[in-house]
This record gives structure tokens, sequence and C-alpha cells, in this order.
């Protein structure tokens, strides 16, 4: 079996793979395994075009199921949108399919001149002055994007972020933006963010946000890219290193790659609708309605499921973000209850690096992210690395496992969106 998926400028991913053959004791499993790895390969690259090449069995069934009507129609509705051109599954036989035109390009690393860095979380929004490289100022600002229906709570909040960062510089000659979403040439396509906004609302005021926010600032070199994508872009800058994988663990699950070239490959990297856990009692993702998904395995909504399933006491009142908090706390008063959420979140991980290691040429795996703060991101890299080393003992070879220092999990993010333009680009 063959699968090729389209994306933007007719660039095009491939990934080969096998299904059992009619009549097997296995064939059974042919369709599900199949639209479980389609599901994965549309959310790590991206597209707008499917076409699966081998038995026709199986190709049907992943029309039917990618359709307006079909259990994955949300999947489908927004690779739609994302790339603008309706969405479709195509069947073929595998040896017609050609291989892949990927291609990627150097992003960021530009550390010289004023710059602003602002990271868009979904809890709490960050931002940094870096003068020559140097963090001048930065800051944290609890806010709550994804319950808001009116763009403009979002406009203030990250303009409110930049004049506090431009106060602290001289001048200003860059912004670079790292947030939650799908953003092609700095329009805001997919966002998590703006969850609550109608969608014709969306459509007039959200995509063109940051386009907006770079005329205020007299058409200053602006960038905006994936969180994920940063935080992969920021392990590769501290480490020194390339083949990485970032994944940050806040609101929900991000997910980022520098490829061995130290590049950006221009997939999509949306890890949170990955899915990694094919139970059928799996957790359910509330915004697509799938189960099993990183967004419940990688995320205070992990840490605060699983502090509930342990029996920590939790103020049903309080956001999520006050909850993992409360987590937090419990485990640094030696709460062994506390201990255990964290142990099973480092578990998850250790198989999901496992997992993601299919699909990715990893070297290095950075976590970070506001479930990682404190000891509990001590605790998740200690299971995660002994997960590795006694089920994958050739990954824990190959991969080596990174944390940032306290700081540099709250804060890295925003230092390297920093990083993004070039002084004097007119993007």
């Amino acid at each position: 079996m063959r699968i090729a998926l389209e994306r933007a400028e007719g660039e095009t991913s491939v990934f080969d793979s096998f299904v059992y053959p009619a009549g097997h004791r296995l064939a059974d499993a042919n369709c599900a395994f199949a639209e479980r790895l389609v599901k994965t390969l549309l959310w790590q690259k991206g597209g707008w075009r499917i076409v699966v090449g081998g038995p026709a069995e199986v190709g049907e069934h992943i029309r039917s199921t990618y359709s307006p009507s079909g259990a994955r129609a949300f999947d489908a509705q927004l690779m739609g949108n994302v790339f603008e051109r309706p969405f479709k599954v195509e069947l073929a036989k595998a040896e017609e399919i050609p291989d892949a035109t990927e291609r990627s390009v150097p992003l960021g690393r530009h550390l010289d001149g004023c710059r602003i860095g602002f990271d868009a979380g979904a809890s709490d929004r960050k931002v940094a002055a870096v003068v020559e490289g140097k963090v001048v100022f930065s800051e944290e600002v609890p806010w709550d994007p994804k319950n808001q229906s009116d763009p403009e709570y979002h406009y203030r909040g990250i303009t409110a972020a930049l004049r506090s960062a431009a106060e602290h510089m001289p001048r200003v000659d860059t912004i670079g933006v790292s947030a939650a979403g799908i953003y092609l040439n700095n329009r805001v396509k997919v966002a998590s963010l703006f969850r609550s906004v109608p969608n014709d609302v969306f459509q007039e005021k959200v995509t063109g946000l940051f386009l907006r926010i770079k005329r205020d600032w007299d058409e200053v070199a602006l960038e905006v890219l994936n969180d994920g994508d940063v935080t992969a872009l920021a392990g590769s800058m501290s480490l020194g290193e390339n083949g990485v994988l970032g994944i940050s663990m806040g609101s929900s699950e991000a997910g980022g790659y520098v490829n061995e070239k130290g590049e950006i490959t221009g997939w999509l990297n949306e890890l949170a609708f990955v899915p990694v856990d094919l139970s059928p009692q799996a957790p359910v993702d509330e915004w697509s309605g799938d189960r099993g998904c990183g967004s419940q395995y990688f995320s205070q909504e992990a840490a605060v499921r699983l502090a509930r399933g342990a029996g920590i006491p939790l103020d049903e009142t309080k956001s999520r973000a006050e909850q993992l908090e409360a987590v937090q706390e419990a485990l640094a008063a030696g709460e062994e209850r506390a201990a255990r959420v964290f142990e099973s979140i480092g578990c998850y991980t250790g198989h999901g690096i496992a997992h993601y290691a299919d699909f990715y040429d990893i070297r290095h795996v950075l976590v970070l992210g506001r479930v990682t703060s404190g000891e509990g991101g001590n605790i998740i890299l200690r299971v995660a690395q002994q997960v590795l080393r006694e089920e994958f003992p050739d990954l824990a070879q190959r991969i080596s496992l990174h944390l940032p220092d306290e700081s540099g999990r709250r804060v890295g993010q925003a230092i390297a969106a920093a990083s993004l333009p070039r002084i004097g680009e007119r993007n």
C-alpha cells in the first residue's frame, strides 16, 4: 500500500506500508489500520488530495470515511480550508504512485538587532524583547483566547504584549510570532485560539489578523510560525544540532520538526490530532470528536484527567491551567498520587516518541511547555527514557531526550520566535 498526499504548489509526500491480502486471517484489520495511518499522515504532512495506492476496498473505505458525511468529516473539511481546495480521495494501484516531491527551507536563527518574540499560548501569552541575541525583557500574562468570540480580544492582547516588549528596546526591527495552529504566508488558516469565533467573522477579521498587526508596526519584518516548529527550532538552536522533534505540552500538544539540514519542511506537524491510542475507550478530543489523539495525552488535559483518576481533589470551577497548577503544587508537596500523574505522562511520551519515529528521522526530542514545569518535567523525561531503554532499545541509542531549564520551558518559544524574520524583509 502506498499513500500520497498533495499539498500546496504540487508538493507531495508519499508513505509506503502494507495491508493483508483478501482471505488472510488479519485482513479485517486493513481498513481500520489504513484509516488511522491516513489520519496520522494528514496531520503530520498535510494535504488537500489523498491517493490511496492499494486494494480498492481500502481506498473506498478511506474515501467514505473522509467525506462530508463520514466519521472524519472534520479532518476533510479543515484540510480543504487550509489549502483552499476541495478535499478529495482518489484510488490507484500502488505502483502507479510516483516518488515524493518535497522541499525544505531555512528559517529563523537570526539574532541581530532589536527583536520581539511572541508566543500565543492557549492559557497565557508570552513575549520577549531580544537585543543582539540577549533577552532584555520577558513576561507571561494569563488570557483565555479559546473562549472569546470577538477577535478584538485577541488583537488587543497581542498588541499589548508587543508594546510591553517594545518599551524595553530602543527600536523594533522585527516581530516573530509562535502560535498554535496552521499559518500560511502569515495568514491564519486553522487555529484553536480562535475556536469560538464564528466562521464569517473568522474569514473577515482573523485570517488577516497578523497582516493588520504588521501594518500597525509600519510594515516591520514579521513572521508567524506554528508553535511546534518554533519549539523544534528552539531545540536546534540551543543544542547546536539538527534532526530535532519538538513536543510542547500546554493546553494541547504542539509538534514541530527541524530536519537533518536544519530546515523547516513545510509539513503541518499538528501532532495534537495524530492518533496515539487505538483503544475504543480512549478519551475524545473535544474539537475534532476523534478518540485517542495526542491532545489528550501530551497536555494539561492529560494531567487533569489523570489527576481525577488518581483521586486528587480539584476545583472544577477553575480553569484547566489552574487545575494543572494545583497538581504541580501537590507534587511539590510530596503527594505520591501527583507523582504518578507525571509518571503516566512520561510513559505516554516514551511510547509516543517511538511512534513518531516511524514518521520522522529523529536524533533529538525537545520536550517543554506548561506541563513540564517544575519537578513534573524531570519525572516525564526520566520515565520516557526508561520506556525507550526497556522497550525500544535501538531508538534509545539513536534518540536523545532534552528538557530546557525552567526559564526555557516557559518562554523559550518566544525567544526562538524572535529569531524568525530577517531584518529588512517586507514579507
